[in-house]
């Protein structure tokens, strides 16, 4: 009878060493169950307007464009058979969570305590607007998701010091690959990851494995972009969004360009409206598409890149302050409305379904133009592709105002990442190779295009997992020093220091 009483006890205690792992399963049941209310509430997903037409129409029509890459589109293309936008918000909450999942097993393995590995995941599954930009189309949950399993493979022989084998980085670089063709603004990682992995002692097989399987989906697409248009590129949009990156502080008589860009310049009156580059370049006035109609075409692009970097070397000072007030709209405790009211307005979760414009689809066919409201109905197979249900939707309405993770806060886990660069000794490269993929993250796109929040959001997973990674370095060599501590303790007794045994009766001492 005893035993039968204790049976339970002693089953729980057999699996002693995974009930530590309890926090963060409960941190990720309350993770799922916030996601799925939110699917409760919108069914067929958030729409952002422009973007999500544009994935959408593309997935049903493949070809490649000239102002995005298509990488977010291919997987579109591979769930459009369910014939559900419910699945396509499945898939991309299921991801959310796998971020969570990655980022706890490599801080595990990292040697840092599972409740605190717990810890350093919940801005990742509890931050409203980590959850409603996972509930979007569009493609940033994707390209969160391939960066993470990338640094994943790199990180996995952090417990023992070590540098990732050739076999890892390959995969890695596959993954990092893709993600360039998911988002474009991804590019700089691969450099980034590159020189960390030549870090490690005998990096550079690694290095090489990383970057040849890298660079093969990116030169895939590039071939494929040249096949339908004539020139090797992923896209041949940058030119415009840098012009508009440019183009409030750019001033001819400190440039002096060439007469061929001399009239990019703002006239005055343009420039004292102040507005945002974001939304500036989609102006039907400013003189990029006045002068350079297309400004997608390969020669357009080009004279609008030179254009930019000839502003950019001209007025350094002037283009470091751009950059610097978009960091400080990320680290405010005021969130702007920025680029504008309504684009802000689209990272909150509705309490009324949206609108479709009437205007015509994306990669349309000829004699078959075709609306953005017919492709999403056709995608989804639903009459109704934005859909409010309550009462979910006034509840993910009324997490949104308190639960986030605001700017300071973010701020600070950016700072700190900083200090555990410096603090993490013999973690340095590894904290430095998730440290610089959330900063580059963060400010590659507002230095070659403008800030917005949803560039924030993808920087702040990394960001944490810098920062949990510093504190497994200096709880690694806090043991280590007591260790050390240890083994002097140990010697000393063979030296005669007090409290030691006396060296006549020490049997290392017996001639």
């Amino acid at each position: 009878m005893p035993s039968r009483l204790f049976a339970p006890f002693i089953a729980i205690w057999a699996f002693r060493r995974y009930l530590r792992h309890a926090p963060f399963a409960l941190a990720l049941a309350g993770g799922a169950a916030l996601r799925w209310t939110a699917t409760l509430a919108y069914p067929h997903g958030l729409w952002f307007t422009g973007d999500s037409y544009f994935y959408v129409g593309y997935a049903l029509r493949p070809t490649p464009s000239p102002s995005k890459t298509l990488g977010y589109s291919f997987v579109l293309r591979l769930l459009e058979p369910l014939h559900s936008l419910t699945a396509v918000v499945v898939v991309q909450h299921v991801m959310g969570l796998a971020i969570a999942v990655m980022a706890y097993a490599v801080l595990c393995r990292a040697g840092l305590p599972a409740w605190a590995s717990a810890l350093v995941t919940l801005p990742v599954l509890y931050d409203a607007y980590q959850v409603e930009l996972e509930h979007l189309v569009m493609s940033e949950t994707l390209f969160m998701f391939l960066i993470a399993g990338a640094l994943t493979l790199l990180l996995w022989r952090v417990r023992d010091g070590k540098g990732p084998v050739w076999w890892t980085a390959l995969a890695a670089g596959l993954l990092l690959g893709y993600a360039v063709l998911v988002r474009s603004a991804g590019a700089p990682l691969i450099p980034v990851a590159l020189v960390c992995l030549l870090l490690w002692r005998r990096g550079w097989r690694p290095a090489l494995a990383f970057g040849a399987a890298a660079a093969v989906p990116i030169a895939a697409y590039a071939l494929w972009f040249h096949a339908e248009r004539g020139t090797y590129a992923l896209t041949t949009s940058d030119g415009i969004y840098l012009w508009g990156r440019t183009a409030g502080f750019a001033d001819c008589a400190k440039m002096h360009p060439p007469p061929d860009q001399a009239a990019l310049c703002l006239d005055p009156a343009t420039k004292a409206e102040d507005d945002a580059p974001g939304h500036l370049i989609w102006r039907s006035d400013i003189p990029p598409r006045v002068l350079l109609s297309p400004v997608v075409s390969p020669e357009a692009n080009s004279t609008l890149r030179a254009f930019s970097v000839r502003a950019i070397l001209a007025q350094p000072g002037d283009y470091l302050q751009a950059i610097g007030d978009g960091i400080g709209r990320a680290f405010s405790p005021r969130r702007y409305h920025y680029p504008n009211a309504t684009t802000e307005r689209l990272y909150h979760f509705p309490d009324r379904p949206q609108l479709f414009p009437s205007g015509l689809a994306y990669a349309t066919r000829t004699g078959h133009p075709g609306t953005v409201l017919a492709d999403a109905m056709h995608y989804g197979r639903t009459g109704t592709p934005s859909e409010v249900v309550q009462p979910y939707a006034d509840r993910m309405v009324g997490y949104q105002r308190h639960w986030f993770l605001p700017g300071p806060a973010i701020g600070a886990v950016f700072g700190l990442g900083i200090v555990a660069v410096a603090a993490a000794h013999r973690r340095r490269r590894e904290v430095l190779l998730v440290w610089g993929t959330a900063a580059t993250l963060l400010l590659f796109p507002i230095a070659s295009a403008d800030f917005d929040y949803r560039y924030v959001v993808p920087a702040v997973p990394f960001a944490c997992l810098a920062l949990g990674l510093g504190l497994s370095a200096l709880r690694v060599r806090a043991a280590g020093e007591d260790t050390g501590r240890a083994d002097a303790e140990a010697v000393s007794r063979w030296w005669g220091s007090r409290g030691s045994r006396r060296r006549e009766t020490d049997r290392a001492s017996v001639q």
